[in-house]
């Protein structure tokens, strides 16, 4: 192994990925963008802030590469020594991090109304966010790599907490919405599109995150830690854009998907091209009528009692043939 593969080379590779990510990033903000759906400001802002956050982080990781690989060629010392942009890493996945993770949890909320469930999720989310900022910012301050030590507890909670919160948001929108299958082919299967995205979003973000603990731990001294560290930014802003963007196929199923409705489920499906109308039978109640006839001229012995006429429609003709 090369003297600077665990160093300029693994972090080469984090940036390599998170531009691929920022690639999709992109692409799905335009979708978003030019499918005009009718959200209310506060989700626009959201994804606003995110995009910005993304394109400004994937700017600053290019910069770092730069630094790396052109301003300090002949300069190997820098390597043991972080510059601003590891402090912003930190800042700026904490920051996609706590947004993603609040409006997830703002739809777990309208799915489950559990309210212990989503101060849970609020807590574990906003403790990841204030110790990914002071590591961030303490890093900083450290700069020199091998002074990192007194770092390792609130890398430690900063990770521990946020994939904390990301599995169990995970864990409740899969159980939540397993439960919501209708039985209608469309309806079920963008359930199980969106059951899928959460796993696969917990799954991936949940192996960066642990990876990029471990890789701090274990493997201090080199940059592998920031090959995991620079896209897990873009894997929330994905999620959110992904989450967002999955109407469009609803749309072309003729499916109604009410994704932010606060006087509704947030995951309200109506597949209007299934919808049960009223039954147009009706069953009517059957007359008995009970007469007595009585007749004169035979005697009284011969008295006709309890005469039973029964009346019974149709009621599985269709009201028109109805007599």
């Amino acid at each position: 192994m090369a003297d600077f593969d665990m160093t300029v080379g693994v972090l080469l590779l984090g940036l390599f990925f998170n531009t691929y990510l920022y690639g999709l990033v992109t692409y799905q903000f335009v979708v978003y963008h030019n499918t005009k759906f009718n959200d209310p400001l506060w989700i626009r802002a959201v994804v606003g802030i995110l995009f910005f956050t993304d394109t400004l982080h994937s700017a600053v990781g290019v910069y770092a590469a730069w630094d790396m690989c052109v301003t300090n060629y002949a300069n190997p010392g820098v390597l043991g020594f972080v510059d601003w942009t590891i402090p912003f890493t930190a800042v700026a996945t904490s920051v996609a991090a706590v947004v993603t993770q609040f409006f997830l949890g703002h739809r777990a909320f309208l799915l489950t109304k559990s309210k212990i469930v989503v101060a849970i999720i609020g807590t574990l989310s906003f403790l990841g966010f204030v110790f990914g900022i002071y590591a961030g910012v303490r890093s900083g301050i450290i700069k020199e790599v091998k002074n990192f030590a007194p770092l390792t507890p609130f890398v430690i909670c900063w990770l521990g907490f946020q994939t904390g919160a990301d599995l169990l948001i995970t864990a409740v929108l899969t159980f939540v919405l397993s439960r919501s299958r209708t039985g209608f082919q469309k309806t079920d299967s963008m359930i199980n599109r969106l059951i899928r995205g959460a796993i696969q979003t917990g799954l991936f973000v949940s192996i960066f995150a642990l990876a990029d603990l471990f890789s701090f731990l274990l493997h201090r001294d080199t940059n592998l830690y920031a090959m995991f560290a620079f896209p897990i930014g873009r894997i929330y802003t994905n999620t959110l854009l992904d989450t967002l963007n999955a109407r469009i196929d609803l749309k072309s199923k003729n499916t109604t998907f009410d994704v932010d409705s606060e006087a509704l489920s947030a995951f309200r499906m109506q597949n209007q091209s299934q919808t049960l109308e009223p039954q147009t039978h009706t069953i009517h109640s059957i007359h008995v009528k009970k007469e007595t006839v009585t007749n004169t001229s035979p005697p009284p012995e011969h008295s006709v009692d309890a005469k039973y006429v029964i009346d019974i429609p149709d009621v599985y003709a269709h009201p028109s043939q109805r007599v």
